[in-house]
């Protein structure tokens, strides 16, 4: 599931919200509820992640 999926991900690499945050050039809220499964992000957004941690989409999808 994409929420477990980031949150997972963003530990792994030793990332607070807060920075992963900055690194989208999103707000801290923003990030809090895509990890939460209230809200999804956008497909440039899905974009970005795929690129900072250098994963497929299926992987950050899936």
């Amino acid at each position: 599931m994409f929420k477990d999926n980031l949150k997972q991900l963003r530990k792994d690499a030793g990332l607070t919200q807060s920075q992963l945050a900055e690194k989208l050039g999103i707000s801290f809220k923003t990030l809090s509820h895509w990890e939460s499964g209230y809200t999804e992000p956008s497909i440039l957004m899905l974009t970005k992640l795929k690129e900072i941690f250098a994963i497929s989409y299926e992987d950050l999808l899936e």
